[in-house]
């Protein structure tokens, strides 16, 4: 009884061993960084993203650059004009119902205006629309500045 319990170890612990050589042979695990032409997908944009209704500035801050990203200002012109978020594109909240092809369905996009008020407007009135991409940023610009992020003037 002895020798087939000894046995059965002796086979479950080369069993083992024979895994554990398969798996690290057939893992990608080298020392050297993958480069970035192999790849057509950016690495930040890999992940789908899960946004909120709502959105704070830390998140608009780590993906107003992706490729699947838009981020509106609804502000007036001349709100803009003197200060925005760099990259951003400007709608103006009174000028959005003649604009909604200017707003596209298949990316993400993030309303924002001074603090928040009118691109929550905004963003109920392109759920109305048929619009299930957007999202609020809460806080507007004077949340972004206050977190430190960058302005263009």
């Amino acid at each position: 009884m002895n020798s087939v319990r000894t046995n059965s170890r002796f086979s479950l612990i080369v069993i083992c061993l024979i895994l554990s050589v398969a798996f690290s042979a057939c893992s990608n695990s080298t020392d050297a960084p993958v480069p970035a032409a192999e790849s057509s997908v950016p690495a930040a944009e890999l992940a789908a993203l899960d946004l909120g209704p709502d959105v704070d500035v830390k998140t608009v801050a780590e993906v107003k650059d992706r490729s699947d990203v838009l981020v509106l200002d609804v502000r007036e012109q001349w709100e803009y004009d003197e200060k925005h978020i760099p990259g951003i594109t400007l709608i103006p909240m009174d000028t959005v119902p003649n604009r909604l092809s200017e707003i596209p369905k298949d990316k993400e996009v993030i309303v924002t205006c001074r603090s928040g008020n009118r691109s929550s407007q905004v963003v109920n009135f392109l759920r109305e629309q048929g619009f299930t991409n957007v999202h609020n940023m809460t806080g507007g610009i004077v949340a972004w500045e206050a977190a430190g992020y960058a302005v263009e003037h």
